[in-house]
């Protein structure tokens, strides 16, 4: 831990971190601090943001997309009450940073409030995406051979593969923030995504799907088995739509298949569990803390601290510590996610869920990585006991309303359960019901839960996040599936 005393002596050795590199300093930090409190906010945070992004594209065996884009900028938050104002700026001079807190202050009206007399770097952040080779020091040669060798292993893998589409993102940069408390917190976020889309034909019929892997990781993210996964997924989730039919319509039992179908439960359920929306009598679960809200073999959590997921973080963009909120403890709503105003308003501590997009926006109660833990049956006991339902196995979208929590899921393929078995392939299947209608419908839970690395970012109130999300198998007593067949 470093401190920083308003007297002290400037000089070229003042910079302070990763943003030393762009001229940021201590005595800059706390200056705009103290113009963002000349209105008399109770709070106030800068957040400097640093991110080099990178995106290659191959298409028809060649690339088509190759480009980088680079987002440096600060935003200034002051909160009054449960109101917030909020500026930010590009440019990372002293007087452009005093009046963007200017600008946030002006929220308040009311004598002002001194800012920190020392700023207090902290330490001691958890570790939870080391890099072995950070992507700033990987070259775009080196990037080509593995988008090139997935395209020749997709073509290879199927001859009823026509087309294919590779695309590598890989992001490297920091976020530093620093408050009117005078803590000062800074973190290194890297993230990489690589999605993998095949297009077949078989008898002029065609069919497309893919599959994609992401994580808060390095250029050794891309193991030999993963690569693997990546193109065998790709292609069995392609070649199987040719066998599938239609699904049966009507009301039955589903059967949620562990990993990707934890989207479900993040869209239709986890929303609801955001503070904010409670503290604004929105969501349906405004008043259910201390009930129970599902069977007692159910329990969720909202996680920050699985190691390289894409929705981990070693502290949220408020500078609060991030690590697991149990949401949902035998079947009772244990807690909201909440943010620092919210967390004021409910009289709770922070549970590190205060989150943004960029340095452009403030920030939210916002999920991380949204999972249920496993349960007490087992999967085959749950197929077992569907005599005739759907298993659900690759979300592809879906439409919820957070209040009531109605939802509509698209899948892209499943199977058909008849008298107990996985029978045939179904596609193009719409699931209809209502969140927390659901998770009180929820009878079985597996023990298999399954993380799912797929590279999944989550929108609210204009502003998007990367999370990860699982589910063990999970069965719904009922719900409504709206299918061709009979």
């Amino acid at each position: 831990m470093s401190e920083y005393g308003q007297g002290a002596p400037t000089g070229p050795r003042e910079g302070i971190g990763y943003f030393a590199r762009f001229g940021v300093t201590e005595r800059m930090i706390a200056e705009t601090l103290s113009a963002a409190l000349s209105r008399g906010g109770d709070h106030a945070d800068v957040f400097f943001q640093h991110r080099v992004s990178s995106d290659l594209g191959l298409e028809d065996g060649a690339v088509n997309r190759a480009y980088a884009s680079v987002e440096l900028g600060v935003g200034v938050r002051v909160v009054k009450g449960d109101q917030t104002g909020y500026g930010y700026t590009e440019d990372l001079s002293l007087p452009a940073l005093i009046e963007c807190a200017r600008t946030a202050a002006a929220i308040a009206d009311g004598p002002s409030r001194p800012g920190p007399q020392r700023l207090h770097v902290q330490g001691g952040l958890p570790d939870r995406y080391p890099l072995v080779r950070p992507w700033s020091e990987v070259r775009p040669e080196e990037k080509l051979p593995l988008v090139a060798g997935l395209n020749e292993r997709a073509f290879s893998a199927d001859p009823r593969v026509k087309k294919v589409n590779v695309f590598l993102r890989d992001e490297d940069g920091a976020v530093l923030l620093a408050d009117s408390s005078g803590r000062v917190v800074e973190d290194r976020q890297p993230m990489t995504l690589l999605f993998l889309s095949v297009l077949a034909e078989e008898k002029g019929r065609r069919e497309q799907s893919g599959y994609n892997v992401a994580g808060r990781a390095g250029f050794e993210f891309y193991t030999p088995e993963r690569l693997d996964r990546v193109v065998r997924e790709a292609v069995d989730r392609t070649s199987v739509l040719f066998e599938a039919v239609a699904a049966p319509a009507g009301e039955m039992p589903v059967v949620l298949a562990a990993g990707s179908s934890g989207i479900l439960l993040h869209e239709a359920i986890g929303h609801g569990m955001e503070a904010d929306f409670n503290r604004k009598g929105v969501s349906i679960y405004a008043d259910k803390i201390g009930k129970p809200i599902a069977k007692p073999f159910v329990n969720i959590v909202d996680d920050a601290a699985n190691a390289g997921a894409r929705g981990s973080i070693n502290v949220d963009d408020e500078g609060n510590a991030a690590g697991t909120t149990q949401l949902v403890e035998n079947g009772v709503l244990a807690t909201y996610l909440h943010d620092a105003i919210s967390a004021r308003h409910y009289g709770v501590a922070p549970t590190g869920n205060g989150r943004r997009e960029s340095y452009r926006y403030p920030p939210l109660p916002r999920m991380r990585s949204t999972y249920m833990l496993p349960g007490p049956h087992r999967t085959e006991e749950i197929i077992q006991s569907v005599k005739k339902g759907i298993y659900c196995v690759n979300f592809s979208n879906g439409q919820v309303n957070i209040g009531a929590g109605d939802f509509t899921f698209y899948v892209k393929n499943g199977w058909l359960i008849e008298d107990g078995k996985l029978t045939r392939p179904v596609k193009d299947v719409n699931i209809i019901g209502n969140g927390p209608k659901a998770l009180e419908q929820v009878d079985m839970v597996s023990d298999d839960l399954a993380i799912d690395e797929g590279g999944w970012t989550c929108g609210k109130d204009g502003q998007s996040v990367p999370v990860s999300q699982g589910l063990p198998t999970v069965r719904v007593a009922s719900m409504t599936v709206g299918g061709r067949g009979s």
